[in-house]
């Protein structure tokens, strides 16, 4: 639905985004994901036909994002960071405004703006002028104005950004309804938000891919295997004994504990290993009272990427295999 190809957008010297090839598929959501500055607004501009890009292409729902802008537009719902309301409008009468501007029949619009309203819980607020609402009504506003047209694309800029954590809630419940549907591809700087609420990943730094796959995914394949926490009776020699056999901890480090010892493991690639760590923990007669296992954040997959684009800045972009090759 969405397909990128080696795009580039210069202003003068200033490079915003540089050879830059992602795909979005029918009924994903989608994160767009970077830091402050990394290209993910003028990236979202270019698809959204509002600017041309230097070199490269952007096709959306098949459409060239230059040479056939006007049928992009038709297809494809928009919601930028700032959304331009009026407040002065009612809530359905900004929507039949804009439903007028992206050329909905008069017959059509109301069906259409009810749809609209129904899908994003603006119902009480129909007749409400928006200056008067909370933010987090607004931005329901925002986009239901995106899809009062009823595209099969939507795009999203920063859809959570200034929302205190109910209404950030309520707007990721939102975002979550809209896929399968449709495809949306959602730019934030929030990784829970991508946790949450995207089916995949598309990381960006300085214009440039980093990594794109799975949430956990990129967890698993940058972060490797996984880890466990684990409180006992025993020192670390005699733990280290005990695991030996089965090979399957890599690696035994000591934590900051109170009464009794605290250890953190890190195993291989297998989901299952607590339990034949603590089968074995328990075997040997060593107490085990606490067995905790950990999972990596997307934040810190997010930083260890960037470390190592900082590290070697002309490197390669990292893409990750499927995880049906794996």
């Amino acid at each position: 639905m969405i397909e990128v190809k080696q795009l580039s957008k210069t202003y003068g010297q200033t490079v915003a985004i540089a050879d830059l090839s992602f795909r979005v598929e029918a009924g994903e959501i989608v994160g767009f994901l970077g830091p402050n500055g990394a290209g993910k607004t003028t990236t979202l501009r270019i698809l959204s036909a509002y600017l041309p890009a230097t070199a490269g292409t952007a096709k959306v729902v098949g459409y060239d994002v230059h040479d056939e802008s006007m049928a992009v537009r038709r297809n494809l719902g928009y919601l930028p960071e700032n959304p331009p309301l009026y407040p002065n409008m009612t809530v359905v009468g900004f929507l039949d405004f804009v439903a007028q501007i992206k050329g909905i029949p008069p017959g059509d619009r109301p069906e259409k703006i009810t749809a609209a309203l129904e899908k994003c819980q603006l119902q009480p607020k129909a007749n409400v002028h928006i200056r008067k609402l909370s933010k987090g009504y607004r931005q329901r506003v925002g986009i239901a104005q995106a899809i009062v047209h009823d595209p099969p694309v939507i795009i999203l800029d920063e859809p959570t950004v200034g929302l205190d954590p109910a209404q950030m809630i309520e707007v990721r419940h939102l975002i979550k309804s809209l896929g399968g549907d449709r495809t949306v591809l959602l730019s934030t700087h929030l990784l829970s938000e991508v946790s949450l609420t995207c089916d995949r990943v598309v990381m960006i730094n300085q214009g440039h891919l980093v990594a794109t796959d799975t949430p956990a995914n990129l967890q698993h394949h940058f972060l490797g295997g996984h880890g466990y926490d684990i409180e006992i009776d025993g020192d670390r020699p005699q733990l280290e004994n005990v695991l030996a056999p089965l090979g399957i901890v890599s690696r035994i480090e000591p934590l900051e504990s109170g009464d009794r010892p605290r250890f953190r493991l890190t195993t291989a690639d297998n989901p299952d290993l607590g339990r034949d760590i603590a089968r074995t923990l328990v075997n040997s007669g060593i107490h085990l009272y606490e067995l905790q296992r950990l999972r990596p954040s997307l934040e810190d997959v997010f930083l260890e990427l960037l470390k190592a684009e900082t590290a070697a800045p002309t490197e390669p972009t990292t893409e990750l295999p499927d995880a049906d090759s794996q």
